[in-house]
C-alpha cells in the first residue's frame, strides 16, 4: 500500500489494482498527486487473502468513507464488493477483440488519463 503522502486522515480517493494494472495505477497516482488529489493506492494480489481479514483492517486499507476505484483488465465482477462512494470499477467484461494489447489498452481505457479522468468524475460525483 503506498500511502497518501499527507497521510491516512488525507485520502481523497483509494486505487486498487492486481498485476500488471498495479504499475498503471501507480502512474495515475503520480498525476493525481501532482494535481494535489491525496491518493492511496493498494495492489490487491489475493482478493481471497484480503477477504479474510477483518473487517476493521479491510476498512483502513480501502479508506472508509472514500470513494475506491478498481482496476482490472479483466472482469469487473469479482471487484465491486470492495467500491465504497461514488467509486467504480474500470475493466472490461466482454471479450474477442483482437489488436496489439497497446491498441487494446488504449481503446478499453486501461490508460493513465482514463484513470486520471474517471477519478475525476468520481470525486466530483462525491461532491
Amino acid at each position: 500500500m503506498l500511502e497518501a503522502p499527507n497521510g491516512p486522515s488525507s485520502v481523497e480517493v483509494t486505487l486498487v489494482a492486481t498485476g500488471s494494472e498495479v504499475a498503471l495505477a501507480a502512474e495515475a497516482r503520480k498525476q493525481l498527486l501532482a494535481m494535489n488529489i491525496q491518493t492511496r493506492l493498494v495492489s490487491m494480489p489475493s482478493t481471497t487473502v484480503f477477504d479474510r481479514q477483518d473487517k476493521e483492517y479491510r476498512d483502513f486499507v480501502l479508506g472508509e468513507g472514500r470513494p475506491v476505484v478498481a482496476i482490472e483488465a479483466g472482469r469487473t465482477d469479482g471487484w465491486w464488493k470492495y467500491i465504497r462512494g461514488a467509486g467504480t470499477v474500470i475493466g472490461l467484461d466482454h471479450f474477442g477483440e483482437s489488436a496489439p494489447a497497446s491498441e487494446l489498452f488504449k481503446l478499453f481505457g486501461f490508460t493513465v488519463d482514463n484513470v486520471v479522468e474517471t477519478v475525476q468524475q468520481v470525486l466530483s460525483q462525491g461532491k
